[in-house]
């Protein structure tokens, strides 16, 4: 065991977790913990980032301490473990609406489809691709939901759960697709989270500032897709991506973890690197190991295997990728990117062709086209 090495690294730990959050005292007790644990590990299995290990044996203890604590302090409280239903008290009639959509007369998938619809202004395309299903299917679904409520009153409203949904299918179409209602949507969350104090809808309201914090940095002048890792950082709203954290850390501190929490904590390990090559991987897929826990989505192990792939190699990622629905949308590209990678040019090069073809939007297309294009010139030299 080196202990000079861990006497080395102690200090630049204790300031990662510093930054990330801990106070001073408690982030001293969880590096000691992991030092503890470094001295019974290592001589057996070594790390190939000694630091790396350190900040996440270390940042998992603190974790553990502050859930821990959070527990202890509110046994004799009463919660309840789902948002309040009903609508949010506001002058705003848009988010009344949204409420109201969300029926309890309906299916929850139901009232999210006939919200995106009636509410958001999504067409049956978008909120097809959104779901994951054919066109004329959700046509089906939206029309059944339609009938339903063709009589009903509406003065009882749905679940918070459900709105949330649609709020979060919103901002992805605004963020990523041909209609520009993601500021709309991180508007509307704001006034849920002023008004119904739960983890989940602060989680969702940290995930959107932490997306839309780096929006300026998606697209090149020419209206080209900029990749995560190629993003000009110093274009990043910093004080956006604060003000994210910040929510996202007072909803982790009340132990009561969901998919919306763990997808922001994904999103604010990446905001945290000052350079693609210094992002946290092997702590984005334990965050993805969580997702895959709480909503076992094919969409979720999709990007997990990314994430595996960046943490482990891009072998690793290929396998993470093998057991996956090739027809999910994004699998080529994900395949493509792993191949690349992993040095199989040629491969690579099909794959972006056929992700390209399947593209739903003309930036992404270009973007997979050029990636196609740049491989097979590669080739050729």
């Amino acid at each position: 065991m080196d202990e000079a090495l861990l006497r080395s690294l102690t200090p630049s730990v204790l300031t990662v977790l510093v930054r990330r959050g801990a106070d001073f005292a408690a982030a001293e007790d969880a590096v000691q913990d992991a030092l503890v644990e470094a001295v019974r590990v290592w001589p057996e299995r070594p790390p190939r980032d000694p630091k790396g290990w350190l900040v996440t044996v270390a940042w998992r203890r603190f974790l553990d301490a502050t859930r821990a604590d959070t527990a202890r302090r509110r046994r004799e409280e009463v919660v309840d473990m789902e948002p309040a239903p009903g609508p949010a008290p506001t002058a705003d009639d848009t988010l009344r609406l949204y409420f109201l959509c969300a029926h309890p007369s309906l299916t929850p998938s139901s009232a999210v489809a006939l919200t995106l619809r009636a509410v958001g202004g999504l067409s049956t395309r978008q909120i097809a691709q959104a779901y994951l299903v054919p066109e004329a299917t959700m046509a089906q679904r939206i029309s059944r939901a339609k009938r339903t409520v063709s009589g009903v009153r509406f003065d009882q409203p749905g679940d918070v759960a459900t709105v949330l949904r649609v709020l979060y299918l919103v901002f992805n179409e605004g963020y990523s697709g041909d209609v520009d209602l993601a500021a709309e949507a991180v508007r509307l969350t704001r006034q849920l989270a002023a008004v119904i104090d739960h983890p989940e809808v602060a989680g969702l309201l940290a995930l959107m500032l932490l997306h839309h914090a780096r929006r300026a940095a998606r697209t090149a002048p020419d209206g080209s897709l900029v990749p995560l890792a190629e993003q000009d950082r110093a274009r990043w709203d910093t004080a956006t991506i604060a003000e994210g954290v910040g929510i996202l850390q007072g909803a982790l501190a009340r132990d009561r973890l969901g998919e919306f929490q763990a997808q922001a904590a994904i999103a604010a390990l990446h905001a945290d690197a000052p350079t693609a090559g210094e992002t946290d991987w092997v702590q984005i897929v334990e965050w993805y190991d969580e997702l895959v826990r709480l909503t076992d989505s094919p969409v979720v192990r999709l990007n997990r295997a990314v994430a595996v792939g960046e943490a482990d190699g891009p072998r690793a990622g290929l396998a993470a990728l093998a057991g996956l629905d090739d027809s999910l949308p994004r699998h080529c590209a994900v395949a493509a990117y792993l191949h690349e990678r992993d040095g199989d040019l040629g491969t690579a090069a099909r794959l972006y062709a056929e992700a390209a073809r399947k593209a739903s939007n003309v930036a992404e297309r270009d973007h997979l086209t050029r990636q196609a294009a740049r491989l097979n010139a590669r080739r050729s030299r």
